[in-house]
């Protein structure tokens, strides 16, 4: 007979999955539900789901952190115009624009204005939902899956995000794009961004406080 213990992780392991399944139906979210404003744009996306439909299978996460790059944010990649790289932040909202940071790790961004505007949002943590074990084999050095989808830098790596996406419409039939599900988002949380060295005490970070997967500080996954 099972102890208490044991049956109670069993137990919890059981909703997760039954969880997980839950937030593996999705529909794709349509251009006219995205708010057209950055700030508004980032807290809507908590709970979202990012969907990339690759050859070796679907791989997906539950977007639980983000990070917004508003119109005039001395921070964002907009703020001195248009440029060869950042060309498709200037996209109307709903538009992936991906970029190589340090030469070593991808950021996905969603474009989040009307066309020719600058702005975005950051998607900085996931919680995986799909194709698990092929995010785990593309990312030999995380053994733990809370840190699969925690930070920038290992979301596009679990999901397998290049410059090849760069531009893509995430609201278009294509291989990457954004999806809702019947799962709830409760309270969101919001802070200042991380890893930037202007406008750094704009609260225009959003997460969800409690879940396993945000990056930063151990006391906002508790």
């Amino acid at each position: 007979m099972l102890s208490v213990d044991a049956r109670l992780r069993a137990r919890s392991k059981l909703e997760l999955s039954d969880r997980r399944r839950t937030d593996c139906r999705v529909r794709r979210l349509r251009r006219a539900e995205l708010p057209v404003d950055t700030l508004k744009l980032a807290r809507y996306l908590i709970g979202k789901v990012v969907v990339h439909d690759t050859e070796s299978g679907r791989l997906s996460g539950r977007i639980v952190e983000t990070e917004a790059y508003p119109v005039g944010d001395a921070a964002g990649h907009a703020f001195h115009g248009r440029t060869q790289r950042n060309r498709s932040l200037f996209l109307e909202r709903g538009h992936a624009y991906v970029y190589l940071n340090y030469g070593t790790s991808f950021m996905l961004n969603v474009t989040s204005e009307l066309p020719g505007v600058g702005g975005g949002v950051l998607l900085r943590a996931i919680e995986p939902l799909e194709g698990i074990d092929e995010m785990m084999a593309g990312s030999p050095r995380t053994t733990r899956l809370t840190d699969l989808g925690r930070g920038p830098g290992r979301l596009t790596r679990a999901l397998r995000v290049d410059l090849g996406q760069d531009g893509l419409d995430l609201c278009a039939a294509g291989p990457l794009w954004l999806a809702a599900t019947a799962r709830r988002v409760g309270r969101i949380g919001k802070s200042v961004r991380i890893g930037i060295t202007r406008d750094v005490d704009r609260p225009w970070r959003f997460y969800e406080p409690g879940n396993a997967h945000v990056s930063g500080a151990k006391k906002l996954r508790q």
